[in-house]
């Protein structure tokens, strides 16, 4: 074991969660002992060791589960992009704005599922009071993918409209947040169910397509009279990419997430519209991205004073100058296996987040 102060003692082992035989259904994964992360003097950003209270789930948790999601170059192997906690070593110098102890929350390129994590410094924020460690470890993945789709790639403007898929995810339901927060006038979503589309509504949705019952593309271009949208927030991939081309306005930008609909496309697409109407596709990764983008992405949410609206809504601010936190289910890890069938199920409405017991 090594000593950070006389207060804080990290175990050289720690529990984590790990998958049998390295990849397999959710059966395989298990709670064992692993190595506790260490910092090193050789970092050239400094990183900080962070003992874990909360970690949230995604749905590339479970690609990465099953082998299906290659995980970044220096990454842990360790599942889990996003987390809550307490800052449990520092490295001798700096940074001046942490302080050991300290509550923060925070963005990593793996490690999450575990009871420490090592994490650039430069990828968390500290954690106010007023907001639990759920409410934070569900916040960075969520907003921040939804920041780089809408304000840094598709430049969001005020008065723009745009139409997010899967709306009721936990991404989806940040995106229709933070577009009405950056100035969008209507958003469009699409969803599985009346009861996500409501929810989806009630969050500042103007309106909503349940893509099992609906031509969601006739109704989106019913409800904007045949004008369309100026952005596109897509997870779906291949399935929607003809009806998406043809759902954006002149110079409308469409940002890719992933590819659940698949990835080849079908024959007969119509790729005429990206040249006539000047549209722009381009695809949005977050997790292989630097640390230096993420930092740029994580400094760019506390500027825009997402941080503040955030506490704003965990206060009960429900305005359109507050974001809300919407936690679906809160499980104990050592459930972990049940938590994964759950979101592979698409059960939830918003995000998923284990604590650490």
């Amino acid at each position: 074991m090594y000593s950070t102060s006389s207060a804080i003692t990290v175990p050289s082992v720690m529990r984590a969660v790990t998958i049998e035989n390295g990849k397999g259904p959710s059966s395989a994964l298990r709670i064992g002992q692993v190595p506790t992360p260490t910092l090193s003097a050789e970092d050239t950003t400094p990183h900080v060791l962070v003992k874990v209270r909360a970690f949230g789930l995604n749905r590339m948790d479970l690609m990465q589960r099953e082998g299906q999601y290659p995980i970044p170059p220096g990454a842990s192997p360790i599942m889990g992009v996003e987390f809550s906690g307490e800052v449990a070593a520092l490295p001798q110098h700096g940074p001046p704005n942490l302080n050991l102890g300290d509550a923060v929350f925070g963005l990593a390129h793996g490690g999450a599922y575990a009871e420490y994590i090592r994490v650039p410094a430069s990828m968390i924020w500290k954690k106010d009071a007023v907001m639990s460690w759920e409410q934070a470890a569900a916040v960075p993945e969520a907003y921040i993918t939804a920041l780089q789709a809408l304000h840094t790639l598709s430049n969001l403007n005020k008065g723009e409209d745009v139409l997010i898929h899967a709306g009721a995810s936990g991404v989806g339901l940040a995106a229709i947040q933070l577009a009405k927060y950056l100035g969008a006038r209507n958003v469009y979503v699409t969803a599985g169910t009346t009861e996500k589309i409501a929810r989806c509504k009630q969050l500042g949705a103007t309106d909503g397509f349940n893509y099992k019952t609906q031509d969601w593309a006739a109704e989106l271009k019913r409800v904007t009279e045949g004008k369309g949208v100026d952005v596109i927030m897509d997870f779906i991939g291949a399935a929607y990419f003809n009806n998406n081309l043809a759902s954006l306005r002149l110079d409308g930008r469409m940002t890719m997430q992933a590819f659940l609909g698949g990835i080849k496309l079908p024959e007969g697409v119509n790729i005429a519209p990206m040249l006539t109407r000047r549209l722009r596709i381009e695809g949005s990764t977050l997790r292989s991205r630097t640390v230096e983008y993420q930092a740029q992405q994580a400094h760019a949410f506390e500027r825009l004073g997402c941080i503040d609206a955030l506490l704003r809504g965990v206060r009960g601010d429900t305005s359109h100058n507050a974001l809300q936190i919407i936690l679906h289910k809160v499980w104990d890890w050592h459930d972990i296996k049940e938590a994964h069938d759950y979101m592979a199920a698409n059960q939830n409405t918003g995000k998923m987040v284990a604590m650490i017991s």
